[in-house]
């Protein structure tokens, strides 16, 4: 049975309306997100908008949603691809650094931990599950690293993964007062971490032998 035409018309206009309101939330917020700015920006009207959404609240959890696949899409499939270990895990944070730089307004989903820091309710919720699932998976990457024998077996996979979170806001702040060095800056840090926790090379003594 093909598709119903007007069931695919519905879903593309209403990919449309979020990703523009995606365009819309980075510059402002997602509590910036005006339905009136919106529609104009689809080229509709403000009833037209809410036809698709039963809310702005709904609107705006869909924002977040979009932003996590569109994430998954650029930052950890192609991640996938590498072997696993730490080219799985360079990967992965060279695609998070990436995908900051790429989102010059700023990245949806680390302004709405901010600005949801201290609003209970679904929206906070639904930011705090995407940021508590995307640390699993890293703690995840981080631990394969350990059992191949690249990183080692001291490593805390919970603290490296805190410590990539901490890098990347890191470059998600400093792109705005050093664009030109805050990727650049970020690479190096992460090649620090990661060479800090590198495992000891075979045959190599854990502590230095003294000499008489």
């Amino acid at each position: 049975m093909s598709p119903n035409p007007a069931t695919s018309k519905g879903s593309a206009t209403r990919e449309m309306i979020v990703e523009r309101a995606f365009d819309i939330a980075a510059r402002h917020g997602l509590e910036g997100l005006s339905i009136g700015e919106l529609a104009a920006a689809a080229g509709m009207s403000k009833s037209g908008v809410f036809a698709h959404f039963g809310s702005r609240e709904e609107l705006q959890l869909s924002v977040l949603d979009w932003t996590a696949e569109r994430f998954t899409r650029a930052v950890v499939t192609p991640a996938l691809a590498r072997p696993r270990g730490l080219p799985r895990l360079r990967a992965i944070a060279e695609g998070w650094f990436q995908w900051v730089v790429d989102n010059p307004d700023g990245c949806v989903m680390l302004g709405a931990a901010n600005e949801y820091d201290a609003r209970p309710g679904l929206l906070r919720d639904r930011v705090v599950g995407w940021l508590q699932h995307w640390r699993l998976q890293l703690t995840r990457a981080i631990a394969m690293c350990v059992e191949s024998g690249e990183l080692a077996p001291s490593t805390d996979p919970a603290l490296l993964a805190f410590e990539l979170f901490a890098v990347t806001e890191g470059l998600h702040t400093a792109r705005l007062y050093d664009p030109a060095q805050a990727k650049p800056l970020a690479l190096r840090t992460l090649d620090r971490l990661l060479a800090s926790y590198a495992a000891a090379p075979a045959g190599a003594s854990a502590t230095p032998t003294a000499t008489a």
